[in-house]
């Protein structure tokens, strides 16, 4: 069983009144929770990373409900999700892999009938990388007004030896999103994609 130390953790929100044009009736809001861990795979091949990924489904939930919070509390009017990794330099990418199940399902949960697979982006970095999470849209991946990412980073991380595990959420589409195709209002649940 694997540990991964929590260093710290952090929560950005931010409130997008307008992009360029006229100010929205109600601001875009979205949210990422990343957290400073320790690597416990460093300097080392491990060929069986998949059973970690059970010991990070608490980390999981945690970062779910701080970002639920971040955005008001109220899960109903959260419509996007992503989640992303950077692992430290004396770590590999397969290392950032291991998020997928504990924040992806982590999200779902808490988010009720979200059907859209979770966007995620990962890469190993170096102290003070940036990394930028995509969002989609919960119920339908085709819903083109919510295609958008938030940046993530940490100035005194990763380490060499750690990792930056991260979930992002978001409420509404982008601030004079007006690319048509399907709306958010014609989604159906089906499948993920319409």
């Amino acid at each position: 069983m694997p540990e991964f130390p929590i260093r710290k953790i952090a929560v950005v929100t931010e409130e997008i009144f307008h992009d360029g044009g006229p100010a929205a009736a109600e601001p875009r809001r979205r949210a990422a929770a990343s957290v400073l861990v320790g690597n416990p795979f460093v300097g080392r091949h491990e060929p069986d990373l998949q059973p970690a990924m059970e010991d990070l489904k608490p980390l999981g939930a945690l970062l779910t409900e701080r970002l639920i919070a971040a955005l008001g509390g109220d899960a109903s009017v959260i419509d996007g999700y992503g989640k992303g990794a950077i692992v430290g330099t004396a770590g590999e990418i397969e290392h950032g892999a291991l998020w997928h199940v504990p924040g992806g399902y982590a999200m779902r949960e808490k988010l009720g009938a979200s059907k859209a697979i979770v966007p995620s982006a990962m890469k190993v970095g170096a102290f003070g990388s940036s990394l930028d999470v995509p969002l989609g849209h919960t119920n339908a991946a085709y819903v083109r007004s919510h295609f958008d990412a938030i940046t993530v980073s940490a100035p005194d991380g990763p380490r060499p030896d750690e990792i930056l595990f991260c979930l992002a959420m978001a409420c509404g589409p982008r601030i004079h999103s007006r690319m048509g195709g399907l709306e958010a209002s014609q989604v159906k649940g089906e499948d993920g994609l319409r």
